[in-house]
């Protein structure tokens, strides 16, 4: 009878076991263990703000503050604006076209310019030539001031290893969006040189963006980084620079140079993300660019050959970077029947 109700106590004491064993390995979190070479991306990581599943997630909410008359003329009214980008005050020239708008408000183009001198950039300087074309034609052109340059707030970021620039991108693009006056189903983003890079990467966070045009843009796979380097001789290095270039160095410690088998690289590329898209594309370039390397719009070119993306490429024979002559003429042209054709 004894050794019965021993045998009992020791089934008793064994199932207690058994069950704090379960629950113990229950309680581990196994959401934490990753491949090696992996990032878990249900868990914050380090520069994971570079990366367009993070751009993707993130909200984008903003309005135009008070507008500023600047110019007017029988064909546009010119405005000084600004919007909230991350708590930031971001700066702009917002040109809007006269005469009645279409029904449902005009189409427009969120504006983004090429790389300047941050401290030298002037928010009524540079592209008026640009602006004019496109407000002729009839799109509410909103042309931004990134952070950092002239009296925008914050710090200048850099386009190709910082994501400011398309967090700003994209602000202004919800800010146009927020207005009584442009159809938020018809706005599309421009962009010069490095902004290139900043319309590829905004455009891949948000693919319903329904065109984008960019002339003698750069960096998009950042393999082409590699191949086709930059020659830019406006570049002019600050204090502020330097702590970038600190940052930049920082990230490649932790993540190593850009590496295409590399699960952190792979999310930063946009080109990475191209199936995704269901807006439009033109590329423009010049040959004899010596900043930057057509090499860059061919390379893209070729990756979109192989989607279903809707675009268009065209080189030219002479106008370099700034598409001086009767390049700027045709390419405006282009850009002008491009944007007719996706955004109105």
């Amino acid at each position: 009878m004894v050794s019965k109700k021993i045998l009992i106590l020791l089934l008793f004491i064994s199932l207690i076991s058994l069950v704090f064993i379960a629950v113990k390995f229950s309680n581990k979190d196994y959401s934490l263990i990753t491949p090696k070479g992996f990032i878990n991306n249900s868990q914050a990581f380090e520069f994971e703000e570079l990366t367009i599943p993070y751009l993707r997630e993130k909200e984008y909410k903003s309005t135009l503050g008070n507008l500023e008359e600047y110019s007017k003329n029988s064909n546009y009214t010119s405005y000084l604006a600004s919007y909230n980008s991350e708590g930031l005050k971001i700066n702009g020239l917002l040109t809007i076209p006269e005469g009645k708008s279409p029904k449902g408000g005009w189409p427009a183009i969120v504006f983004i310019h090429g790389y300047i001198p941050p401290t030298l950039y002037e928010t009524t300087s540079r592209y008026a030539d640009y602006v004019d074309y496109l407000a002729r034609n009839g799109f509410v052109v909103f042309k931004i001031d990134l952070r950092g340059h002239g009296k925008s707030e914050g710090q200048p970021g850099g386009a190709y290893y910082s994501s400011d620039y398309i967090i700003d991108t994209l602000n202004a693009y919800a800010a146009l969006q927020s207005s009584n006056f442009v159809d938020s189903s018809r706005i599309g983003l421009w962009g010069h040189s490095m902004a290139g890079n900043v319309v590829l990467r905004s455009l891949a966070a948000k693919p319903e963006i329904p065109a984008v045009v960019i002339w003698a843009g750069a960096v998009y796979s950042y393999m082409d980084l590699a191949k086709h380097r930059l020659n830019d001789q406006s570049y002019r290095p600050s204090a502020l620079i330097t702590q970038r270039q600190g940052q930049r160095q920082k990230l490649f410690n932790t993540y190593g140079q850009f590496d295409e088998n590399s699960s952190f690289w792979k999310q930063v590329a946009a080109t990475n993300y191209l199936s995704d898209i269901k807006g439009a594309i033109q590329l423009n370039h010049a040959t004899d660019d010596t900043v930057v390397d057509i090499g860059y719009s061919r390379d893209l070119n070729e990756l979109l050959d192989k989607t279903s993306i809707p675009h268009e490429f065209y080189e030219y024979a002479s106008g370099g970077h700034n598409f001086t002559g009767a390049s700027f003429t045709q390419a405006m042209q282009n850009t002008v029947e491009f944007f007719n054709k996706y955004l109105k």
